[in-house]
């Protein structure tokens, strides 16, 4: 029988083993800590247990962290780091530096499955659901690279890289229970994002389950005509039913959610759009974050100007919608909101070359 991961045994089931192993209880606490608050990918990294005691974890578990195995760092300081999970799949992770916060990117799924058309990962096939071990490693090598690159602690977790999380909603929440947990990496969970292309049913059970964290709805556009257009989750999930969920998020958990708002010229960019956006944000306690559009390399849109960006953004704050505008980071290599996996196959053949 293929061995377990270790990393999804329960600190009771780590404890119960050991115990029937001869071993002292207080060793399920040192290999934990290991585990989670050091973050080690291999048992002969756990130096205060003895020798013989990690040749029999050896023995009997896996111990398969996210391997970094290659990196890219913009000319805006923005790193992107490309992950070999244990069956060769590649996933990327981003650290985004700015003069208040630094913020990991993260992603949820290898590949993925709502082939939004403005999406570089849309144009990937969905392979798997990322465990949450995984996802935890990416942030645990951002929150390193921080530190060893600018010498500042990660303070932002975004759950916007490649991957629809809400369709992997166990591992997604377990990964923000090691994040946050006192035992992990302590991170506070108000300081972590969680994004959605809008799957109504599961924001409900977010409300049900009561999460700390915030949410991020991907909108993109306020009419259901031209949602679906470039979203084809909207579908079966549509404004209406969004927008009810969301308030329903909203009354379990008093967490105001955001609004993603890419903008592109001449489709979402003229004030009749933006009347349609302050409609719908009057249905739902929110805000709005209008993001600048990172070309994919199909030609299929176009960012919007300037000059459309600030009319369409002082309509909003005329009628007294909290708004902000999010510039792009790191699309010089291709790592700004909706480039994941634009070098995807790249970094691949950099991993087999190293490999033979």
């Amino acid at each position: 029988m293929e061995k377990p991961d270790i990393r999804t045994l329960s600190l009771a089931d780590l404890t119960e083993w050991l115990l029937q192993q001869g071993q002292p209880r207080f060793r399920a606490k040192q290999i934990h800590e290991w585990l989670w608050k050091k973050a080690v990918g291999r048992f002969s990294e756990m130096t205060n247990l003895s020798l013989p005691l990690r040749q029999l974890l050896e023995s009997h578990f896996h111990l398969r962290p996210a391997e970094a195995v290659n990196a890219q760092k913009s000319s805006d300081r923005t790193i992107k780091t490309a992950f070999k999970l244990y069956d060769g799949q590649i996933v990327e992770g981003v650290l985004i530096p700015t003069t208040s916060r630094m913020t990991a990117c993260i992603s949820s799924q290898a590949g993925c499955s709502l082939t939004c058309k403005f999406c570089a990962t849309g144009k990937l096939k969905l392979m798997r659901n990322l465990e949450a071990a995984e996802i935890f490693d990416q942030v645990a090598h951002i929150r390193k690279q921080s530190e060893e690159n600018y010498g500042i602690p990660l303070s932002n977790i975004v759950y916007m890289g490649m991957g629809e999380p809400l369709l992997n909603y166990k591992n997604v929440l377990e990964s923000v229970a090691k994040i946050t947990s006192p035992e992990g990496l302590g991170m506070s969970p108000q300081r972590i994002t969680v994004s959605t292309a809008g799957i109504a049913k599961m924001i409900r059970k977010l409300g049900d389950d009561a999460v700390k964290f915030n949410l991020a709805l991907s909108l993109h556009a306020a009419n259901d005509e031209k949602r679906s257009r470039i979203m084809p989750i909207n579908e079966s999930n549509n404004l209406e039913a969004l927008a009810e969920a969301l308030q329903y998020f909203y009354e379990k958990t008093g967490t105001r959610p955001t609004l993603e708002y890419i903008i592109f010229k001449d489709f979402n960019d003229s004030l009749e759009d933006a009347a349609e956006l302050e409609a719908f944000v009057r249905k739902v306690p929110s805000k709005v974050n209008v993001i600048e559009y990172n070309p994919i390399g199909e030609g299929e849109f176009e960012r919007a100007e300037e000059a459309a960006v600030n009319r369409f953004c002082a309509y909003l704050d005329r009628k007294g919608v909290i708004v902000n505008v999010r510039r792009s980071r790191g699309k010089d290599i291709d790592a700004a909101c909706g480039q994941l996996a634009n070098k995807n196959k790249a970094a691949l053949k950099v991993v087999r070359k190293a490999e033979v």
